[in-house]
């Protein structure tokens, strides 16, 4: 198994629809694991161009919920692939996603809604 470490900051949450109980976000996701196969002489990192992901392995990560997502790929894709020295992997990249959130609106407007933004992997 390779240990992934993950971390998620929230840029923005731009909709939330009662009608469609569900609310729209910008995330940047980031993770990072280790593969020894691209272990490297040398004391710098490689910053890699996001194409090049398609040559890597990378965590098959989903959000749970999700209606629709979307990386952002104006002007090239936003994605930053960071090899360091040891093998390490960095790979983050900035999403947009419509998630469903089942509200219940039976107080409204004395409600309180609690909405989720949960990640799994396949495996």
């Amino acid at each position: 198994p390779v240990s992934i470490g993950m971390s998620l900051d929230i840029a923005s949450i731009d909709t939330i629809s009662e009608i469609n109980m569900d609310y729209t976000a910008t995330i940047f996701l980031r993770q990072r694991w280790t593969d020894e196969r691209l272990c490297f002489d040398g004391n710098k990192s490689l910053s890699l161009d996001g194409r090049l992901v398609e040559m890597l392995w990378v965590p098959d990560t989903f959000i749970v919920d999700s209606k629709k997502s979307f990386l952002h790929d104006i002007t090239v894709e936003n994605r930053l692939i960071r090899i360091y020295p040891n093998g390490t992997v960095l790979y983050a990249l900035r999403i947009t996603t419509t998630v469903a959130c089942s509200m219940d609106l039976t107080k409204y407007p004395m409600d309180k809604q609690t909405c989720t933004l949960q990640l799994e992997s396949c495996k």
